[in-house]
């Protein structure tokens, strides 16, 4: 199955560290350009703070990979959120983390420390979601099939996303890559033959806290 973790919509977090103030905020992105967009924006929101450290994850197999400390010492801002990223398997996702000094220095580990809790806060305040490739599907039958159907798709978790009634019954329903042959193989014994499959279109799909994401 062809599936990766990213996030839902955007989030910020903030803490508070020795009176300095770390602002995150995760995007989710598609490449470098809507990133940096995202940047841009923040920066003039934010525009009399010190720093604005980021990185992002976009793209797989391998994914691309970038990051800024922005000015403050290396390896304590732009890695530590990086890190964060990686340690929850995300991509196509950006964080920056905006700081207000607040005129004590927190050393390199508190740096490090700030940084990292800072974009924790903010994946906090969004949504992990995993977006599984797949493709709609319709099964067609005749009315004394439909019960069986409607069981062997809700015990394998499958969400149906039309159902129309005619003299038959069309039932549209998404399913993951590698599960075709099996839920055919169901179906058809469930059925004794009567159900007919027609695979429709391929597409990407997540289960949300709002619903079903379909793209």
């Amino acid at each position: 199955m062809d599936f990766y973790r990213t996030i839902y919509k955007e989030g910020t977090g903030e803490i508070v560290e020795k009176k300095s103030r770390f602002i995150a905020e995760a995007y989710p992105v598609t490449g470098e350009e809507e990133a940096f967009a995202h940047l841009e924006e923040v920066k003039k929101r934010y525009w009399d703070a010190r720093h604005h450290c980021w990185a992002y994850v976009t793209g797989r197999n391998p994914g691309k990979e970038r990051m800024s400390d922005d000015g403050e010492p290396a390896g304590t801002a732009g890695k530590p959120i990086l890190e964060v990223i990686r340690g929850r398997e995300l991509t196509d996702i950006f964080i920056v983390v905006t700081r207000y000094f607040g005129g004590t220095l927190l050393g390199t580990g508190g740096l490090v420390r700030a940084y990292t809790s800072a974009a924790v806060e903010a994946l906090a305040h969004t949504e992990i979601i995993t977006r599984i490739h797949g493709f709609k599907l319709k099964v067609t039958t005749d009315y004394t099939g439909l019960g069986k159907i409607q069981y062997i798709l809700g015990q394998r978790g499958l969400a149906v996303l039309d159902t129309l009634y005619t003299d038959r019954v069309e039932i549209t329903v998404l399913v993951p890559d590698g599960e075709k042959e099996a839920l055919g193989k169901a179906l058809m014994e469930g059925t004794n033959g009567q159900a007919r499959m027609e695979e429709l279109e391929s597409c990407w799909f997540a289960e949300t806290a709002e619903g079903l994401l379909l793209d």
